[in-house]
């Protein structure tokens, strides 16, 4: 067993201060004995698309060097959920237009585990007035990702993948027994899906979900608001840990015991016929 961090933060076009906000949550996780944390889509930078690719670096750019070396500092698993990474062309030039939306795991001594780029590409006309084209910026990946770590195997998504159910039947297909779904979820849909689509994920998966959540308004003008309830739920879908409402943390003990009992209790992957 080992405790787990979902970071709850409201990011702004201010990439410093996200990232002086972020360290300081994840070193609080830390301090509480967290082993695996995770931070929120859109950690460092959540402003214009446009700028999300000015933005942009590579991963071993300033913004990831920095994450990378507080992992290795506190000795923790450190789950980022959503840079701008940069996206090269083929012919080794930097894209100007578009960049990916990457996750990235380091491991406690620093260590590059792994890279997740976000699938699924949020191009929605929400109701009330917003309309995001995240493909007009962003370069969907192509890979799924699950990663094998001295705390369990995890699966990686970012939060519109979490409308997508086959690609979590790929994760734990693939062996996940920790799904993450860093997320951005506005405020609009969060409160209507976002407990119900990842109690569903995890009741599907029989997985252990974490999900850190960007939360409040993140604009001036007040176009952009997050939901927030970072969450932790458990294999049979109860909500472990819910963050609410405001900066913070949703903080739960994983037992990986959990998720073999729940597959011998329903053992939904030996009665698959499809």
């Amino acid at each position: 067993m080992f405790l787990a961090a979902c970071i709850q933060q409201r990011s702004s076009s201010d990439i410093a201060h996200n990232l002086d906000v972020a360290e300081a949550l994840v070193r609080r996780a830390a301090g509480y004995g967290a082993k695996l944390i995770a931070t929120p889509e859109n950690t460092a930078f959540l402003g214009p698309q446009f700028h999300k690719v000015e933005t942009a670096e590579p991963l071993t750019g300033p913004i990831a060097e920095r994450l990378r070396t507080l992992a290795a500092s506190l000795g923790v698993h450190l789950l980022v959920g959503g840079l701008a990474e940069h996206r090269l062309l083929k012919d080794g030039r930097r894209d100007p237009h578009h960049c990916y939306n990457s996750s990235v795991l380091y491991g406690p001594s620093g260590a590059l585990l792994a890279v997740y780029r976000k699938l699924h590409l949020f191009d929605v006309d929400i109701p009330g007035g917003l309309t995001i084209r995240e493909s007009d910026s962003i370069c969907a990946g192509d890979e799924v990702v699950v990663v094998d770590t001295a705390l369990g195997t995890i699966g990686m998504s970012i939060c519109y993948d979490l409308r997508f159910a086959e690609l979590y039947r790929q994760l734990v297909e693939r062996g996940a027994n920790i799904i993450a779904v860093p997320s951005a979820f506005t405020l609009t849909t969060g409160k209507d899906h976002w407990h119900t689509l990842l109690r569903a994920r995890a009741i599907e998966t029989q997985c252990w979900l974490l999900a850190p959540a960007q939360w409040g308004q993140h604009d001036r003008e007040g176009k952009r608001h997050s939901y927030g309830h970072s969450l932790i739920i458990d294999p049979w879908g109860i909500v472990s840990a819910d963050a609410g409402h405001g900066e913070g943390m949703a903080l739960a003990e994983i037992d990986l015991t959990r998720v073999a009992a729940v597959r011998r209790s329903i053992p939904v992957a030996q009665h698959r016929r499809l």
